[in-house]
């Protein structure tokens, strides 16, 4: 059996923590795993659902990006760290929920998200004894705040339209 280590302390740990979470768009574009580039019909399914757009890899590094830009990234960082969370050993639960309580959750993280007080409590209690599903309910605020508040915007912004007029231009080549 391993022993594993908790160590999350400085702002440097929560900050290689959350770019281990995040994969970003500057250090290029990874293609999709059928094909060789992502797809005119890829970029259009993002605008299908938001659930679409977060299934597909490339799709949530520029949704990321385009948060970045809205200074909301805290958003797509909590739900990826969500994801993450739950595929994990059963070992190193306590530890992981920790790291994202302090990183998303307690009322002065760094990358506070935006839910309601119930809720933030709710979950303070939950990590005290942590399972897979603790952050649930705040992973599912989130998400309906990107999918009413943001995702729109995205559909509309020059970020996601130039991308599909870029592949769609290049298609007709």
């Amino acid at each position: 059996m391993s022993t594993h280590f908790c160590i999350f302390r400085s702002g440097m740990d929560v900050k290689a923590y959350l770019r281990s979470m995040l994969p970003h768009l500057e250090s290029g574009m990874k293609p999709s795993k059928s094909k060789d580039i992502l797809s005119v019909d890829e970029v259009m399914q993002w605008s299908q659902s938001l659930e679409k757009l977060l299934a597909n890899q490339t799709g949530q590094d520029v949704f990321g990006n385009f948060l970045k830009s809205e200074f909301s990234e805290e958003n797509i960082e909590f739900w990826l760290a969500c994801e993450d969370y739950k595929k994990t050993e059963s070992d190193l639960l306590h530890c992981k929920a920790e790291k994202i309580y302090k990183a998303f959750v307690q009322s002065d993280a760094a990358k506070q998200i935006n839910i309601d007080f119930r809720t933030r409590e709710s979950t303070a209690k939950k990590i005290k004894a942590p399972t897979p599903t603790c952050f649930d309910e705040a992973q599912k605020v989130i998400y309906t705040l990107m999918e009413k508040d943001s995702y729109p915007r995205f559909l509309k912004s020059n970020t996601y339209l130039n991308l599909l007029n870029d592949l769609q231009a290049n298609s007709l080549k």
